[in-house]
């Protein structure tokens, strides 16, 4: 069966990163570098939106770990860490070894049914189709629990901190040197897509309105909620 388009594109990305670095600033670059400051703010995100000791946490894309590795410091959780790239996940396990990691290259969320308090997809979805981040969605609303949180980050054209990114992705495309796919997403297609899904729009945050910064994140951040019952 053929890959995904984003399969092959992060497999022969990471693959070039660790034949041309060493391997800790390999597998930083392969997640958009800052590896232990983004992590950090990422926890502090999940944080923020309800996280606590004793919760599943899936983290979807998790790369190789850096949001992993800040949560295994503190947190006593269960975590699973899901990616298409097996050396990103080798990585991650080193880095919080009493944490889950699979190997997953298909359209959806390896894990139960209601089994998941929150789960997190930080640059994510900024590589993927809008259909493919819709049938993650989809699946999202399957694995959390009533209440369950998903919180993921997205580029968008309102955000003038946001056109850096698509102006190097035009520049890149211009050169035909493209390695992954940059994909922006307006707040009425989050918000169509919750209609139609059944989940509840909690918070939209961008810039530094927050105790974390989002500017600082490069990206914004929504957080959908699991009705209850």
């Amino acid at each position: 069966m053929a890959k995904f388009h984003f399969v092959e594109d992060y497999e022969r990305y990471v693959a070039q990163l660790v034949a041309t670095h060493p391997i800790d600033e390999a597998m930083s670059l392969a997640v958009g570098g800052d590896y232990e400051r983004v992590g950090k703010i990422e926890a502090a995100i999940l944080l923020s939106f309800g996280l606590r000791q004793g919760m599943h946490v899936v983290d979807l894309g998790c790369g190789s770990g850096r949001l992993a590795a800040e949560l295994h410091k503190s947190f006593d959780i269960s975590f699973t860490g899901t990616d298409v790239v097996g050396s990103l996940l080798d990585y991650a396990k080193t880095k919080a070894p009493s944490y889950n990691f699979i190997l997953h290259q298909a359209l959806g969320i390896p894990v139960p049914d209601s089994s998941a308090d929150i789960v997190s997809a930080f640059s994510l979805f900024t590589h993927l189709l809008h259909a493919e981040t819709y049938l993650y969605l989809e699946d999202t609303l399957r694995v959390l629990k009533p209440g369950g949180k998903l919180i993921f980050s997205f580029l968008e054209f309102a955000e003038k901190g946001h056109w850096d990114v698509f102006r190097s992705t035009v520049e890149v495309t211009r050169s035909a040197g493209q390695s992954h796919l940059n994909t922006f997403i307006e707040r009425n297609a989050i918000q169509t897509w919750a209609d139609r899904l059944g989940f509840e729009i909690e918070r939209f945050v961008s810039g530094g309105d927050t105790a974390w910064d989002a500017a600082a994140l490069g990206q914004a951040v929504v957080v959908l909620r699991k009705p209850n019952p």
